[in-house]
């Protein structure tokens, strides 16, 4: 039976008579004609489909189709586990049950997500050696409880995640695999994940897990078996996660890391405390723990040397112009010591520690590498710089060192690696188009000039349903006063909708400087006040949110996008300044000199794009149903002040109504405005 696209989504479908409340969408069947008819080609096809089309559908259907008629696999990666989980818990499930033919699908994760039910046991049984204090062994015997009742095994599946070091010690890790060999290998959790992904016909997978099995597929590896068709959604994130895959970094946390678990100087603990040779031969394993003694003394000196090197003679940004800043004083001992860790593994008394200290002795050789190719900047077509934390308020200052190079330009390695390839390549997202009909950023940045492009705009009616608020009575963003005129804007415009209010920011700054003049009056009156990076994770942070009715959420990057919150929960979408990028920040800086050295304009070219799909983005949060309903406030005047500011009125949703608020209606309650 062939799969008839247009009948599952036409009015009387099969999806229609499962699915309550589902609509048919001319939108939604236009894209899936366009999807399937890439696929069916193996072309290309870049879709801007609006909130309420139901892309999902629009790509899994003809997806689907491919691997049932043609047995051919699909891979579908997403920038939010959001996403993933609505696809692989919702969508795909509901497919599954209206589509008389088989398929598979499985959610995609990297190894290092799941547990060795082996190297747990191990580490059970030599926790006294192994760990340092009381709470990283009660972190590790409540591993121990929920590995006998998960089923899926990977971390996710934890309600409280473990002591870095306890997961360290109990992770699947390539180089620690025995195979067949292994006593546990019948009940591995990865080895049957990677089975059902080897035999899976849908892959989902995050966009990191994407690029990094391209970068690998450079190098002759790979994560992902082979396949037909990728399908990129939430594509507007793509190219800064490319970026990020096809360079390296190396923190001095990764290193520390590392060596507390060789060796724990300062309680005498660690792996290389609990190893047992073959010939009892204590002397090789003092040596190789003076040896980590020496190599924490190196990293010391040589992350404290980069440290005052960025703070004395660095640029503002921390980016490295040329090679060899300051001496490698750390390769060659983190060389010596990977050599050491393979002397030990040929008289390790078992097959287990003879694994565990050939995956250490690896990692400890992949620093001494990429401290070689970052400090001689060996990678081509990259920036590099060196990235200092800040000291916390409060809080004993740590040290947190990186030295790290990202991909300027990713478009001719994907031009070549991706879309190069005999595979169909769909990206789709609510955000690619920076105008009406304009693709030519996201398609320049991806390197596919030459793919198809569909702009599809939402169903809903936004006349109805979303007043746009624009504040030109502010100060410019640059302005000293602009944080002083901010806050009393955004507790009125709080107040206004009683609560149910995102807070959107661009800097940790800003959102502190607003947030914490605001919350104990707030609190007072009995709204519930939520603070990104101080009121806990994200998705904590979203769920208290939307079980409060009257809560007001302060919030930056990652509720910028990717955030789904439906009826009275969100009423109110507060802009606080248009999303432009820092422009000093290296790979920004980077890509506007490439510009420049073109003949272009990097504000024009790059800053005002970037920031349209990022504004885009952001008032996509508040309407996300037919019943959704409420506000959209913009207290950024360049929007209507400056020649630039169109890009972004034109990005507002078409039909939604504007109102600007003029310099004597600031006195006048909002609900009298209209």
């Amino acid at each position: 039976m062939t799969i008839d696209v247009d009948q599952l989504l036409s009015p009387e479908g099969a999806i229609a008579r499962r699915l309550p409340g589902f609509e048919s969408r001319p939108q939604q069947v236009e894209m899936a004609a366009a999807v399937e008819h890439a696929l069916e080609n193996k072309g290309r096809l870049i879709v801007e489909a609006g909130t309420g089309v139901g892309k999902s559908f629009a790509y899994l259907i003809p997806a689907i189709k491919q691997i049932v008629a043609r047995e051919q696999r699909v891979v579908i990666a997403t920038h939010t586990i959001n996403l993933q989980e609505q696809l692989i818990d919702k969508d795909i499930p509901l497919l599954n049950a209206v589509i008389p033919e088989e398929f598979s699908s499985v959610l995609v994760k990297g190894r290092s997500n799941y547990v060795s039910l082996r190297r747990l046991k191990l580490a059970s049984e030599r926790q006294d050696r192994l760990f340092t204090d009381d709470d990283a062994r009660h972190s590790l015997h409540q591993l121990e409880d929920w590995s006998y009742s998960t089923k899926d095994g990977s971390r996710s599946d934890l309600a409280v995640p473990p002591r870095p070091e306890v997961w360290d010690a109990a992770q699947s890790d390539s180089h620690n695999c025995m195979g067949k060999k292994c006593p546990t290998y019948g009940k591995c959790f990865f080895q049957r994940a990677r089975r059902r992904m080897e035999n899976g016909d849908l892959l989902i997978c995050n966009h990191a897990l994407f690029f990094s099995d391209l970068a690998l597929r450079l190098q002759g590896a790979a994560v992902l078996p082979q396949y037909d068709h990728v399908i990129l959604d939430e594509a507007h994130s793509a190219e800064d996660v490319a970026a990020e895959h096809f360079g390296v970094s190396i923190s001095e946390s990764r290193v520390s890391h590392l060596l507390r678990v060789l060796h724990h100087s300062k309680r005498h603990r660690g792996f290389l405390s609990a190893l047992r040779l073959r010939d009892e031969r204590s002397d090789l394993v003092d040596d190789c723990i003076r040896h980590v003694l020496w190599c924490d003394d190196a990293r010391l000196r040589f992350f404290g040397e980069l440290d005052r090197w960025a703070e004395r003679e660095a640029p503002r940004n921390g980016r490295v112009h040329q090679p060899d800043v300051v001496e490698d004083t750390l390769s060659q001992p983190m060389r010596e010591l990977s050599r050491k860790l393979k002397l030990l593994r040929e008289k390790a008394r078992t097959d287990a520690d003879a694994y565990e200290l050939q995956s250490y002795a690896q990692r400890a050789a992949d620093i001494a590498t990429h401290l070689k190719l970052l400090l001689g900047q060996e990678i081509a077509g990259c920036v590099y710089w060196v990235q200092r934390s800040a000291p916390r308020p409060n809080r004993r200052y740590v040290r947190r060192v990186s030295l790290k190079c990202m991909a300027v330009e990713v478009a001719p390695l994907l031009e070549e690696h991706l879309f190069g390839r005999d595979i169909g390549v769909i990206l789709t997202s609510a955000t690619l188009a920076t105008m009406p009909g304009d693709f030519s950023h996201v398609s320049k940045r991806l390197g596919c000039d030459s793919a198809p492009t569909m702009q599809l705009g939402s169903p809903f009616d936004f006349a109805s349903q979303m007043t746009v608020v624009i504040d030109r009575t502010m100060p410019e963003p640059s302005a000293k006063n602009f944080v002083d005129e901010l806050i009393p804007r955004v507790d009125q415009h709080v107040r206004s909708t009683d609560g149910g209010a995102f807070v959107l920011f661009t800097s940790f700054d800003m959102l502190h400087s607003v947030a914490d003049r605001l919350k104990e009056e707030l609190t007072a009156d009995g709204f519930t006040v939520l603070r990104q990076g101080s009121d806990g994770p994200p998705g904590l942070l979203l769920k208290r949110f939307r079980d409060a009715e009257r809560a007001v959420l302060f919030g930056t990057a990652s509720f910028w996008q990717g955030v789904d919150v439906r009826g009275k929960a969100l009423r109110n979408v507060i802009i606080t300044r248009l999303p432009f990028e820092v422009p000093d920040l290296p790979l920004t800086e980077a890509r506007h000199e490439r510009i420049k050295e073109r003949g272009g304009n990097p504000f024009m070219e790059d800053s005002i794009p970037k920031a349209v799909l990022r504004f885009k983005q952001g008032v996509g949060r508040l309407i996300r149903s037919a019943e959704d309903e409420g506000r959209v406030v913009v207290l950024d005047p360049r929007i209507v002040t400056k020649p630039y500011g169109r890009a972004f009125l034109e990005a507002l949703p078409e039909g939604a109504r504007m109102q600007e608020i003029e310099a004597e209606m600031f006195d006048v309650p909002p609900d009298d405005w209209e």
